[in-house]
Formats: C-alpha cells, sequence, structure tokens
C-alpha cells in the first residue's frame, strides 16, 4: 500500500468544521453509544474517531489502522501500525462501526474483496461498514492538467471498484458526504507540494513545479471547492 504522510495534515480534512460535519454524518448513517467498539482502516492522525471517542464517551477507545505512524495522532485512539487486512485477519475482536475512508483505492482488487468480507465477518449484530472515496463522478478538487489526467485514470479505476462491490453485496446503501472548502490558494500550494493525495505521489518534483505554475496561473487567492465522497454502506 502506498504511504501517505499529509493526507489529512494541515488541510481542511484536518479542520474541527470538517470533523465536526464528517462524524455528524457518521452519526446519521450508524446510530452509536458509549458501549460501541469502532475500527478505523487507514485512519491517519485518527482525528475523526478521537473525535467520536470523546463526543461519545465511549468505553473502549477506537482502534486505528495506518501504515504511517504520525508522531501527532490522536491519542483518544488505540493507533496500530499495520494495514487493514493483517489486522482484521488477526483479531477476535468485533466492532459496531467499521470506517475505510479515502482508502479503499490504494489496495489491489483481490486486496478489497477479501478486507470487505473478513470485515463484514467482524461486525457485531446491526454493525455496519462505511466505505468512502472521492466521488468519481462529481469532482471539484483543484488541479493542474497533469493531475488531473492522473485524477480521471483513478476515477476510472474507482467507478469499477465501487460497481464491484455494489455486484457482491446488493443490499448495499449508498450515500453522499458533500464538505465546501475554502481555502487560501497559497496553503493549497503547500497540500501539493506535500502530495496530500495519492494522484501526486508518483509524479517527479519537476512535475510538481510545474503543476505548480498552472496553479498559480489558473486560481484566484482563495479558493472556493466542494470535497464530494461517495459512501457505501454494508450491514451485518
Amino acid at each position: 500500500m502506498k504511504s501517505l504522510k499529509n493526507w489529512d495534515n494541515e488541510t481542511w480534512l484536518s479542520s474541527k468544521k470538517y470533523i465536526y460535519s464528517f462524524n455528524k454524518f457518521i452519526l446519521k448513517q450508524k446510530k452509536l453509544n458509549k458501549h460501541s467498539k469502532i475500527l478505523d482502516i487507514g485512519c491517519g492522525r485518527g482525528k475523526i474517531i478521537g473525535d467520536l471517542f470523546k463526543k461519545l464517551k465511549l468505553i473502549n477507545k477506537p482502534i486505528g489502522l495506518d501504515i504511517e505512524n504520525h508522531h501527532d495522532k490522536s491519542k483518544k485512539i488505540v493507533f496500530k501500525k499495520i494495514d487493514g487486512l493483517s489486522f482484521v485477519s488477526k483479531t477476535k475482536k468485533t466492532f459496531d462501526l467499521i470506517l475505510i475512508k479515502q482508502t479503499i483505492h490504494l489496495l489491489k482488487n483481490n486486496q478489497i474483496k477479501k478486507l470487505i468480507s473478513i470485515c463484514k465477518n467482524k461486525l457485531n449484530p446491526e454493525g455496519k461498514i462505511l466505505i468512502l472515496s472521492l466521488d468519481p463522478k462529481k469532482n471539484e478538487i483543484p488541479s493542474f492538467s497533469l493531475m488531473n489526467s492522473k485524477l480521471n485514470i483513478s476515477f476510472k479505476r474507482d467507478k469499477k471498484i465501487l460497481e464491484s462491490i455494489s455486484k457482491i453485496y446488493p443490499k448495499i446503501i449508498t450515500k453522499y458526504f458533500v464538505f465546501d472548502v475554502k481555502i487560501l490558494k497559497k496553503t493549497y500550494i503547500k497540500m501539493i507540494k506535500n502530495r496530500f493525495i495519492s494522484t501526486l505521489l508518483n509524479l517527479s518534483d519537476n512535475q510538481i513545479k510545474k503543476g505548480l505554475d498552472e496553479v498559480n496561473i489558473k486560481y484566484k487567492k482563495n479558493l472556493k471547492f466542494k470535497d464530494r465522497l461517495i459512501c457505501l454502506i454494508i450491514s451485518k
């Protein structure tokens, strides 16, 4: 799995407003209480489930999995530096909510099928899996030409992945999460330099530099766009 060190670092994804809005969305899809047990596969710094821990006054700290051990991860979670498939294959724990947010596209097709199948078996009665990915049909993320080309290739694969999951689990429910982003162009440029999205990981420094020149010309000082996620919900 590719390593993303900066995907939720100093971006709108780490803002209090985003986390509040996203967790409000989660709680609409799955009722949780202080006894709920939560697993986050690809948790990043664990700020989202850390906020749920505080909001719900959970008895058990949520478990967050990531292959990158961030120094500033939330202290309100039990963090494990391990990939999701390895953990769920071995653990005897069961969960009320398994969150897979913007991670599924980093896996191979056979890994995706196996991960979801095992996760479904690790759900408690009434438990749910929430799989979230960038909406491949409605993308507003500011980009430069090469980045946009790479995104379109990625979205085509994402669409096939989501369709494949839906065929395997015909009772799946689809929802959408939309967040209005307002950000300074200079902040967004810093995010691109840090390769905040997987599409940028394999670009050379020169390609990034040329892309930043495009962004500077193409966009105004203040950026406004919608961050759109599609959410597939699989129940026990």
